[in-house]
């Protein structure tokens, strides 16, 4: 095991030179990264499927091309982004130049999730370098190929000094939390952000939680239920349902409910065909004892279709379930797999309902045409980010935050706001010699409350 403390003494040491300021070092370090992970994509691809069973163009769409996407990002605007801003300054001050310096927090712990070890772990490692700090990057250890990977290119591309992986399961992720760490930044689920949390705030280390929930989407009666299917299918059962942001279950509008679950199963099959089993597409559960949780939540259920198992296989086929009662199991927690509960709506007053029943979510869908209606929604829930008529694509785009709010997480990222989130922003003004006012310094009289006070309601 690696000596935890040792690593981060020595980062520390690092840090100190300045080296890290240097913004030409740091692009020096995303460019090797780069070439490091652009010569490692067969490799890439190998490991998800080793984890996952995931084909090469999900591990693309999902993993790679994002993870090349944001290096692209940060190598392009780097000196555009760490470059002090000079900001107005207050009369109050004149004369001044006043600025806003973008610092490093220091050294930085990452904490990735499984359901996309290799995206989910460097676009935090990629922010983090880019905003000069120094990285320790604990992978997950369910996926144990794509982590053992991500550890080898880390260590090809950086000194220890600089960025290191620390592998391993509870306990040396307890050592890692009992460290006092600059900045924390975790993926995972929310008991675990709960850890997290409390163990910085022993230290008062600042955090981004990405957590999860349980995501609502929405369908109402003027859409177009084949279009609809099919982009639902995609965002749900993309990575066998194993993502924060998939749809965790529907509320339907009863004109359309039987029409539609028709057309979803016709897609379904379309795309994984008759036996899912068998497509190269559809990937499996991560592990047994997350195939078992799953199957345990199906007993006793009104399957509409699928429901098929194979625990040794930690398969799950893509599932609909028609639920009535929200005490039902399968609404008690984020499903995080291809299980997909139904339930109706007839009134806006029932997906109130429904949706305040749970804790904020992190994501939120709705496919309607109805303008109007669409407004409403989004203005009425708090979650922390969406999609109308589509799912998961929100987080594609760098110029969107994505992060959520309350018990799904705290802090966002994503392109420029990953690079500012890494980075704490110090003030700075420089001030003038050439003229002094004389109205702050004492000995004070009537005459300069006066001046100042009228100095407040001009300037102030």
């Amino acid at each position: 095991m690696n000596n935890i403390p040792d690593i981060l003494k020595t980062q520390k040491t690092f840090f100190r030179t300045q080296k890290t300021k240097d913004v030409n070092y740091r692009l020096q370090l995303l460019k090797a990264l780069k070439t490091e992970i652009i010569v490692s994509e067969q490799a890439i691809y190998e490991a998800l499927k080793k984890d996952f069973k995931k084909s090469e163009f999900e591990s693309f769409i999902s993993e790679f091309g994002l993870v090349v996407s944001e290096l692209n990002l940060a190598i392009k605007n780097l000196k555009r982004w760490a470059k002090p801003k000079r900001v107005k300054a207050s009369m109050l001050t004149f004369p001044s130049k006043d600025y806003i310096y973008k610092e490093p927090y220091g050294i930085v712990l990452v904490i990735g999730p499984w359901n996309y070890p290799f995206l989910l772990t460097m676009e935090p490692l990629i922010m983090a370098i880019a905003a000069g700090n120094t990285v320790v990057i604990k992978p997950s250890e369910l996926t144990e190929h794509t982590s053992g990977l991500v550890a080898k290119i880390i260590e090809n591309v950086f000194s220890k000094e600089v960025a290191t992986a620390v592998q391993g399961g509870i306990p040396v992720a307890t050592e890692l939390l009992a460290q006092r760490w600059d900045y924390i930044f975790f993926t995972g689920s929310v008991p675990v952000g709960k850890i997290v949390a409390k163990a910085a705030a022993k230290h008062l280390t600042p955090v981004t939680l990405e957590l999860g929930g349980k995501s609502p989407c929405i369908i109402d009666d003027t859409i177009n239920l084949k279009l609809t299917a099919k982009r639902l299918v995609w965002g749900k059962f993309l990575n066998g349902g194993q993502t924060c942001i998939a749809a965790d279950y529907l509320i339907i509008h009863k004109n359309i409910k039987s029409a539609f679950i028709d057309i979803l199963k016709e897609e379904l099959i379309k795309v994984y065909g008759e036996k899912p089993e068998t497509s190269n597409d559809f990937p499996r559960i991560i592990n047994k004892r997350n195939t078992e949780r799953l199957a345990k939540i199906l007993e006793n259920t009104n399957i509409l279709y699928g429901g098929d198992l194979d625990i040794e296989d930690c398969y799950i086929s893509p599932t609909l379930i028609e639920v009535a009662d929200l005490n039902n199991t399968l609404m008690s927690d984020e499903i995080f797999g291809p299980i997909l509960p139904i339930l109706t709506y007839e009134t806006e007053e029932d997906i109130e309902a429904i949706v305040w029943n749970f804790e904020k979510p992190l994501a939120f869908y709705m496919f309607s045409n109805n303008k109007n209606f669409v407004e409403r929604t989004i203005n009425k829930f708090e979650f922390g980010g969406g999609v109308v008529n589509d799912l998961l694509i929100h987080f594609g785009n760098h110029n969107l935050p994505f992060g959520g709010v309350g018990h799904s997480g705290m802090g966002a990222y994503h392109g420029k706001l990953g690079f500012d989130t890494f980075s704490h922003e110090k003030s700075i003004i420089k001030r003038g010699n050439w003229i002094d006012p004389p109205v702050r310094y004492a000995p004070y009289s009537p005459k300069k409350f006066k001046i100042l006070k009228q100095m407040f309601k001009w300037f102030g």
